[in-house]
């Protein structure tokens, strides 16, 4: 299993693919699969059956996972950067190699 180095919660910039240059933030990721489902990109439409949470069914859009690579995290001032981690103390913490901030 590999180590991802983007987490839900986070603010990250589509890099590659269709939706390049889409911003959002990471509702969840999919460790096994090396994929995360970003809010408001990659929007798919999805055929639901009448079901009892849907008593009408119909068509639902929704997110669908898009893979890590084509992602890049932001910094606070919106600029893409990569990552990498430091001890500071006793705590290992993220840290942007474009600047340097602790995320």
């Amino acid at each position: 299993m590999t180590k991802l180095k983007i987490k839900s919660g986070d603010t990250v910039k589509v890099i590659a693919g269709d939706h390049k240059g889409s911003e959002g933030k990471v509702l969840k990721v999919l460790i096994e699969k090396n994929k995360a489902i970003v809010e408001g990109v990659n929007m798919v439409k999805k055929h639901t059956k009448p079901s009892a949470q849907s008593p009408q069914g119909g068509i639902v859009e929704k997110e669908a996972p898009m893979h890590i690579s084509n992602l890049s995290l932001l910094t606070s001032k919106g600029e893409t950067t990569r990552i990498g981690y430091k001890v500071e103390g006793d705590k290992k913490v993220r840290f942007s190699k474009k600047s340097n901030e602790v995320i």
